[in-house]
């Protein structure tokens, strides 16, 4: 079962515009599947996986890239960085046919990433200026039941027939999670396929690249993590409850962050007040994943467990994070929270101004849900129309200013 990616046609206008396209994310989120359904004939696709490529795209990349010539998808491109260089020669060897007369080539090289710890500062050190750099994700809700998408924000939905999205089939998707294979093949084992990514990304995606020395500990480290989904980050408990100091808490934080795992929503504290809260909240980016990390079997004992608001405002925050980063967008969101305790659970930034958004496990909202709404209005910025995200079936004002927006209007 292949599921269209809104990526797609982000990834169609990239090619077209630059010689370089990098698609990061974490294993197993489609980024080659998307890149080979994309591809047209005379591509040569080759993952750095293998061993027996791997070895000479390190050792000898010039000659590598002559045995491979364009146009070329290398997947897993962090495995052989030192191919970098000499991609940038191609480059800039096919941008010199300019002062010929002749058309540069654009889209030579397609490349994915899944360990981006190290890959990152070597694309912005040998490639500045020739590549496209698109971040994906697991399948959004709108790629899950393949609708039109468009980075949410609120105040843009109009109602539709869409049918709504209820309290039980809303906690299956959660605890199913997002990643293709397993929406793909709805008789496979779920933990058993989160066993095996588990293994994965320890052993591959985090031994080979970082210095983690204790498996059992980062394993540990996951478990914690994921029970404080939605919540402020606070290195000193985590490391109490890991059994490992703050600096090591903070240096495996940042591999959750950089390997796509987590995302860590910043506070505004712009303009706006000299007493908003400066510490982010971390958010799995994968409900699943989260869950399994967890320990919840079933959708309705997360639904009815102590994890059931913050898995609902986990999954929200990912699907609108999607929403834009699938369109090839900056996910311009942040939260705020300031010493009086009054918190607003995201502000999406548009065109139009900050726009306030609230995540409530209910069917039932009223005014008080969007209360905290009022400490924009007593700055200088431009607020946009608020949002109230809930259970509730249809599209429609709770205000002037706010509208109630089901969670089946996130895609």
């Amino acid at each position: 079962m292949f599921f269209e990616r809104t990526l797609a046609k982000t990834l169609k206008n990239a090619t077209e515009t630059f010689p370089v396209v990098l698609l990061t994310g974490p294993r197993q989120v489609g980024k080659t599947t998307l890149f080979e359904h994309c591809a047209t004939a005379g591509r040569t696709c080759l993952t750095l996986d293998d061993p027996q490529l791997r070895g000479p795209a390190k050792n000898d990349p010039r000659l590598f890239l002559q045995a491979h010539p364009w146009p070329l998808l290398i997947d897993e491109i962090q495995y052989a960085p030192e191919l970098l260089p000499y991609i940038k020669i191609a480059v800039d060897n096919e941008r010199m046919q300019r002062l010929k007369g002749r058309k540069a080539r654009q889209g030579m090289f397609w490349l994915t990433g899944s360990q981006p710890f190290r890959l990152m500062r070597n694309v912005s050190e040998s490639l500045a200026g020739r590549i496209a750099i698109l971040e994906m994700q697991g399948l959004s809700q709108a790629e899950r039941f393949q609708r039109p998408a468009a980075p949410f924000v609120p105040g843009a939905l109009t109602p539709d027939a869409r049918p709504p999205l209820g309290l039980a089939a809303l906690y299956e998707l959660i605890i199913t999670g997002a990643f293709p294979e397993l929406l793909a093949t709805p008789n496979m084992d779920r933990k058993l396929f989160y066993d095996a990514y588990l293994k994965t990304y320890v052993e591959r995606d985090v031994r080979d690249l970082t210095r983690v020395g204790d498996e059992h500990s980062f394993v540990n480290f996951l478990r914690v993590a994921a029970a404080r989904t939605a919540q402020l980050l606070n290195y000193s408990d985590m490391a109490r409850d890991v059994g490992v100091s703050v600096n090591t808490i903070k240096s495996w934080v940042s591999i959750l962050e950089t390997s796509g795992i987590i995302h860590l929503l910043q506070p505004w504290h712009g303009n706006l007040t000299q007493r908003t809260v400066r510490t982010p909240k971390l958010y799995f980016l994968d409900t699943g994943l989260c869950s399994y990390l967890s320990g919840w079997k079933t959708a309705d004992a997360l639904s009815n467990g102590v994890m059931s608001g913050s898995i609902l405002e986990t999954y929200v925050v990912s699907e609108i994070l999607k929403s834009h980063w699938h369109c090839g967008r900056e996910a311009r969101v942040w939260f705020y929270r300031d010493k009086d305790l009054r918190e607003i659970d995201l502000l999406v930034e548009s065109e139009n101004g900050l726009h306030p958004v609230e995540i409530k496990r209910s069917a039932s909202p009223n005014t008080w849900d969007a209360r905290h709404f009022a400490a924009l209005s007593k700055t200088k910025l431009r607020v946009g129309k608020g949002a109230v995200i809930c259970l509730y079936d249809n599209l429609i004002p709770l205000n002037a200013n706010v509208d109630i927006v089901p969670v089946s209007y996130l895609g």
